[in-house]
């Protein structure tokens, strides 16, 4: 099954290393917000993916600040990263502030999950 994004996030590993980037994808899209029940593509919390001297670096945010769940996701989204690339990898936490416009599919609120 294919699935269009309306907002698909670009990576610095688009341009540098395009081959990588749909099993990565596909390896982080298996990292679940519990709270929301959304993957973090589809969030949008991986802001930046690069790969430099075989180890990547991950930018990634949160949904809140103080997400009680954002330990245990961070970890999970390094294992799933070091699985789709296949190299050391590094989690860079953003300071951005999370909001509905960074989802790759702004359509999940037309499903009644945030009023």
């Amino acid at each position: 099954m294919t699935e269009e994004t309306v907002n698909e996030i670009k990576w610095t590993i688009h341009d540098t290393h395009p081959d990588r980037v749909p099993l990565v994808r596909e390896k982080l899209s298996e990292v679940v917000d519990p709270e929301i029940g959304m993957n973090i593509i589809q969030l949008g919390l991986i802001r930046d993916v690069q790969i430099e001297n075989d180890i990547a670096r991950l930018k990634m945010i949160l949904t809140t600040p103080f997400c009680p769940y954002g330990p245990a996701m961070i970890e999970m989204t390094k294992a799933k990263a070091i699985e789709g690339l296949n190299m050391p990898v590094t989690i860079e936490m953003g300071m951005d502030m999370w909001d509905f416009s960074m989802m790759e599919d702004p359509s999940a609120l037309d499903w009644g999950m945030y009023t």
